[in-house]
C-alpha cells in the first residue's frame, strides 16, 4: 500500500470533480470547485473520518469493496480505477467476467441525467451504480454481497422484497425476471456464474423452478411499474433500459408516467437525502 501516493491521488481526484457531475447542487456558499470530503463519504457509503484518514495517509488498507465504492463516487475511468487499486496494494478487478464495476462511460451518463433517476446494472441484475435521484428513490442498492447481489434471487427468496411491489404487479414481475434471466443464460451459455445462480434459485424457490420450466425468453427494454416510497407515496414510473453492445451492462432510466408522479418526484428532490439503511429494499427493475 502506497499511502502517500494514494492520499494524493484521492485528494486530487476529489478536487477535480465538479459537484454537478456527481449530481450534487453547487450552492452559492461553496468555497471549493470540487467535492467536499463529506460528499465523497455520502456517495461512497463510508464515514467522513475514514475519507479524511485516507487523504492524510493515516488509514488502514481499504478493502476492494471500499475501493470500488470510492471509484464510483469519484467517477474514475477504468485506468484510474486500476491505479487506485494498485496504490492500495490490491489487484484490480478484471475488466470482464466479474462484472463488479460499472463502466466509466455509463457512470458519466448517470451524472448527465441530473434530476432523472438512473442506475447501471449488470445483466444479472446487480446494481453497480446509482445517481443521486436514484439514491433518493430507492436507497443504496450497491452494497449487497453473495447471491443477494442479484435482484432475481432476492425477489424469489425474500418475502420482504416481494411485499413492497403492489400485489397486482407481482405475477408479471415474476415472469419478467425469469424470462430475462433465461435470455442471459442463453447468451452466456456455460458460464458457471449464471448456471450456479439458476441452480441455487431452482433449489430455493418452487415458484422460480416452475417458471423456469416454461422456458419463456424476453429481454426487458421498456416497462412501467409502481414504486412505493415511504416519504412521498407511490410513484408510477416508465423504465427504459439501454444496453451496452455486449449486453453485459445496462443503463436503466426512470421517468414519471403522470403529472402526480412528476410532482412527487419534485417534492422528493426538495426533501433531499435522508439516510437509508444499507441494503434497504425498494423494487428497482
Amino acid at each position: 500500500m502506497q499511502r502517500d501516493e494514494l492520499a494524493d491521488f484521492l485528494r486530487r481526484r476529489r478536487e477535480a470533480i465538479r459537484p454537478a457531475e456527481a449530481g450534487i447542487s453547487d450552492g452559492p456558499r461553496r468555497r471549493t470547485s470540487g467535492l467536499r470530503r463529506e460528499e465523497v463519504a455520502m456517495l461512497a457509503g463510508m464515514s467522513v473520518d475514514y475519507v479524511v484518514r485516507l487523504e492524510q495517509g493515516r488509514s488502514s488498507q481499504p478493502s476492494p469493496q471500499l475501493l470500488g465504492a470510492l471509484a464510483r463516487a469519484l467517477r474514475l475511468s477504468d485506468d484510474e480505477r486500476d491505479h487506485l487499486f494498485h496504490l492500495a496494494g490490491h489487484r484490480p478487478p478484471p475488466p470482464e467476467g466479474v462484472r463488479g464495476q460499472a463502466r466509466a462511460g455509463l457512470v458519466r451518463m448517470l451524472d448527465l441525467l441530473g434530476d432523472t433517476p438512473a442506475l447501471v446494472l449488470s445483466d444479472l441484475g446487480e446494481i453497480l451504480a446509482q445517481n443521486r435521484m436514484a439514491l433518493l428513490l430507492h436507497g443504496d442498492h450497491t452494497g449487497f454481497t453473495g447471491d443477494r447481489r442479484y435482484l432475481a434471487y432476492r425477489w424469489f427468496t425474500e418475502p420482504e422484497t416481494r411485499a413492497i411491489c403492489p400485489p397486482e404487479e407481482q405475477e408479471q414481475r415474476d415472469r419478467q425476471l425469469v424470462a430475462d434471466l433465461r435470455a442471459v443464460a442463453g447468451r452466456r451459455s456455460g458460464d458457471p456464474v449464471v448456471t450456479g445462480l439458476v441452480e441455487r434459485l431452482r433449489a430455493a424457490s418452487p415458484a422460480f423452478r416452475d417458471l423456469w420450466a416454461d422456458h419463456e425468453v424476453a429481454v426487458r427494454r421498456a416497462d412501467r411499474k409502481t414504486l412505493p416510497h415511504p416519504r412521498v407515496g407511490p410513484l408510477v414510473m416508465d423504465c427504459e433500459t439501454l444496453f451496452t453492445p455486449d449486453q453485459g451492462q445496462a443503463l436503466l432510466v426512470l421517468t414519471p408516467a403522470d403529472d402526480e408522479t412528476r410532482e412527487r418526484l419534485a417534492l422528493l428532490r426538495v426533501l433531499g437525502v435522508q439516510e437509508f439503511p444499507a441494503g434497504s429494499e425498494r423494487p428497482v427493475r
